[in-house]
């Protein structure tokens, strides 16, 4: 099965933290992505630039307009997300658990399926 782990941050809270904590859980966070690639567990993990680097995109009446940033003024923001093949939910929150950025922010785990055919 595929879990898709959202990396939530709190906005105001993130932008606390120096440089160099940043620096040196990126380092961690590499080691333990590499480990869980090798795995076979982690398909897919990537960071997501800030929210004001978004464009929110919208169709109405049959006519697509973009805003520059973030859907909505929000407390946290989606600060990346890792894509996991795992067993079953426990599995998923085992490893989610290990990964070293959950010190700065909330990881949601979920599970994922393919809209073709429902797996």
């Amino acid at each position: 099965m595929k879990f898709l782990c959202q990396i939530w941050f709190d906005t105001e809270k993130s932008k606390l933290v120096p440089q160099a904590e940043w620096d040196a859980v990126t380092k961690e966070c590499i080691i333990s992505d590499n480990r869980w690639r090798d795995s076979g567990h982690l398909l897919v993990a990537h960071a997501l630039h800030e929210p004001s680097t978004a464009i929110t995109l919208r169709l109405h009446n049959g006519e697509v307009s973009a805003t520059d940033g973030p859907f909505a003024e929000i407390k946290e923001h989606l600060g990346g997300f890792v894509l996991l093949e795992a067993e079953n939910i426990e599995e998923a929150k085992t490893i989610a658990s290990s990964f070293p950025i959950l010190k700065y922010c909330s990881i949601e785990v979920r599970p994922a399926y393919s809209i073709q055919d429902g797996k």
